[in-house]
C-alpha cells in the first residue's frame, strides 16, 4: 500500500517538462479542429415566422428542436445559432455523458430527497434515450458506455468515496469500491489510492460529432437552421414573441431559450448564472509502448476527488484529454473569446498531468482551449418561463450538460406546451437556485470560495468557516 499523502499532490509550480509539453499546443478545440465539420448554413435575413423558435445551437437547442419535430412533424421549428452549431460549450467539453440530473447523488439527496428515486430513474432513461437516438440516426460519435472512475489522490478522500458508494448502493446503483491495486490494474498512476467505479451511469462521447449528428437529424426532419445569426432582443408582441437579430427578425408562437453560459436575453437570468472558465488539454497520440505503461484498456472516464479536480479520458484515435482544476470567474460575468485561452492554466494542467502519469514524461499536447460553464449555486439545471408562458428557458447545468441537456430540452417543451408531466412536477423543475449577489460582492465571494476550496485540498479536506457557511445556505461553487 502506498504511503498516504498528507497534502494535495497538485499545486506545484510548472516544471520545465510541463512548460515544454504545452509549448507547441495549438490553441484550438480538438473536437472542432476537423475537415469534417459541417459547413455553415445561411444567415438570418429579413422577417421570418415560426411555430417554435429555438435560440442556441448547442446540445440543449439541438435536442429541443429534434424532440419537438419528432413529437409534431408538422410543427414549423426554426433553430437560430449566433455562431456555428457546437461552437460554444457543446463542442468544448470533455465528452462525459452522465445519467445524473442532480450533479451527483449527494447534491440531489441534499436538495430533493423525496424526488431522488424519480430523478435517478429519469436520468437513466435519459441516457438510454441519448443512446437510442445515436443508434437510430447512425451518428458516429465514439459513444462508449464505459463507466466512470472517481479516484482518490489523498487518503482522506477514500472515506468520502466509501460514503458515496454506500449511498449509491442504497438506491440500487451498481457501484463498486476499488482499492489502490485494483485501480492501478486499470490505470497505472502512483497517485491513485483507490476509487469508486460506476459502470452504468456515465458514457464518453465525441461531443462535436454528436452535435453534428443531431444537427443532421434536425435538418432531415425539416428544422430550419440559421447560423451566424445572433439574436439581440426578445419581446412579447401581439400575442407572440418577436426575436430580433442584426439582419432580421423572427415572430414565433413559442420560443425556447437555450443560450446557457452566453449573456442571457432575459436579464433576470444574469442573477442566477455566472460563466466560469474551464481549460482542457489533448495530447498527441500515444505510442503502443506509452499505452502499455498506462493501461486504461476499458476507456473509463476518470475524475479525481479534490475540490479542484481533473477529469480525463481517452479518445478514439489514442490521445488523452485532460481538463479541469482551474475554474476562473471574470468579474462582471465576463464572457468572450478573450478568456478562452490561458497559458498559465495550460502549464498548470500539464504539470498536474505529469505528476499523475510520470511515465509519460516527454509526451506533448497538440491542442489547448478553454470555454465557459453555465454555473449556478445549486449545480443543476433550472427552468422558467417569460412573456406569458410563450418563452421558456433552461440553464445552469454547471458542467453536466452533455447528458442533462436532453432532459432539460424535454422539460422545456413540456413547459412551453402547458403539459403537466412527471418532469414538470419535480421540485427541481418548480424551484430556482439562490441568486448570486450583485457585483462587486459577487466577484469577491467567488474569489473567497475558490481560495477556500484550494486550501481545503491542501488541508485534508478541512472546510473553513466560509465554506461551512455556504454549506448551511445551500450555496456553492463547482466546475
Amino acid at each position: 500500500m502506498p504511503t498516504p499523502l498528507t497534502t494535495s499532490p497538485f499545486g506545484n509550480p510548472p516544471s520545465p517538462a510541463a512548460i515544454a509539453a504545452v509549448a507547441d499546443a495549438r490553441q484550438r478545440v480538438y473536437w472542432l479542429d476537423r475537415a469534417e465539420r459541417p459547413p455553415s448554413v445561411a444567415e438570418l435575413h429579413g422577417p421570418e415566422r415560426a411555430d417554435l423558435l429555438v435560440i442556441g445551437g448547442g446540445f440543449t437547442g439541438l435536442w429541443t428542436a429534434l424532440l419537438a419535430k419528432q413529437a409534431e412533424p408538422g410543427r414549423d421549428v426554426v433553430l437560430v445559432e449566433g455562431g456555428r452549431v457546437a461552437g460554444g460549450a457543446t463542442g468544448r467539453n470533455g465528452g462525459f455523458v452522465a445519467s445524473s440530473l442532480t450533479h451527483g447523488l449527494a447534491n440531489g439527496f441534499e436538495r430533493w430527497p423525496e424526488d431522488m428515486p424519480t430523478l435517478l430513474r429519469l436520468g437513466h432513461e435519459n441516457l438510454d434515450g441519448i443512446a437510442s437516438t445515436i443508434s437510430e440516426w447512425g451518428i458516429e460519435c465514439d459513444f462508449q458506455r464505459s463507466g466512470e472512475l472517481d479516484v482518490a489522490v489523498q487518503e482522506y478522500q477514500l472515506e468520502g468515496l466509501r460514503q458515496s458508494a454506500e449511498r449509491a448502493r442504497g438506491v440500487g446503483e451498481p457501484v463498486r469500491m476499488l482499492d489502490a491495486e485494483e485501480v492501478r490494474s486499470r490505470i497505472a498512476s502512483p497517485l491513485m489510492l483507490g476509487g469508486l467505479f460506476d459502470p452504468q451511469g456515465v458514457a464518453i462521447v465525441d461531443p462535436a460529432r454528436l452535435a453534428w449528428g443531431l444537427r443532421r437529424a434536425c435538418l432531415e426532419l425539416g428544422v430550419r437552421l440559421f447560423e451566424r445569426s445572433p439574436i439581440t432582443s426578445l419581446a412579447a408582441d401581439a400575442g407572440q414573441v418577436l426575436a430580433t437579430g442584426r439582419h432580421g427578425a423572427i415572430r414565433a408562437e413559442r420560443v425556447a431559450l437555450a443560450t446557457n453560459a452566453y449573456p442571457p436575453l432575459l436579464r433576470r437570468l444574469s442573477h442566477y448564472v455566472v460563466p466560469v472558465y474551464d481549460y482542457v488539454l489533448v495530447s498527441e497520440p500515444l505510442t503502443d509502448a506509452q499505452w502499455s505503461s498506462v493501461g486504461w484498456q476499458g476507456r473509463e472516464g476518470i475524475s479525481d476527488s479534490g475540490n479542484q479536480f481533473h477529469y480525463y479520458r481517452t479518445t478514439e484515435d489514442g490521445r488523452i484529454l485532460w481538463g479541469g482544476y482551474d475554474a476562473v470567474y471574470h468579474p462582471g460575468n465576463g464572457f468572450g473569446p478573450q478568456f478562452e485561452n490561458s497559458r498559465e492554466s495550460y502549464e498548470r494542467l500539464a504539470e498536474n498531468f505529469l505528476q499523475t502519469f510520470p511515465q509519460l514524461s516527454g509526451l506533448r499536447f497538440s491542442h489547448a482551449w478553454g470555454g465557459a460553464i453555465d454555473t449556478c449555486s445549486r449545480f443543476t439545471a433550472f427552468w422558467g418561463t417569460a412573456h406569458g408562458g410563450r418563452t421558456a428557458y433552461v440553464t445552469g447545468y454547471t458542467g453536466l450538460g452533455v447528458g442533462a441537456s436532453r432532459f432539460g430540452a424535454a422539460t422545456m417543451l413540456d413547459l412551453l406546451d402547458g403539459r403537466t408531466t412527471v418532469r414538470t412536477e419535480l421540485d427541481m423543475v418548480r424551484t430556482k437556485p439562490l441568486p448570486f449577489p450583485p457585483e462587486p460582492v459577487r466577484a469577491w465571494g467567488i474569489r473567497m470560495t475558490t481560495a477556500s476550496l484550494a486550501r481545503a485540498d491542501r488541508t485534508q479536506g478541512h472546510r473553513n468557516l466560509w465554506l461551512r457557511g455556504l454549506d448551511r445556505l445551500g450555496l456553492g461553487f463547482d466546475s
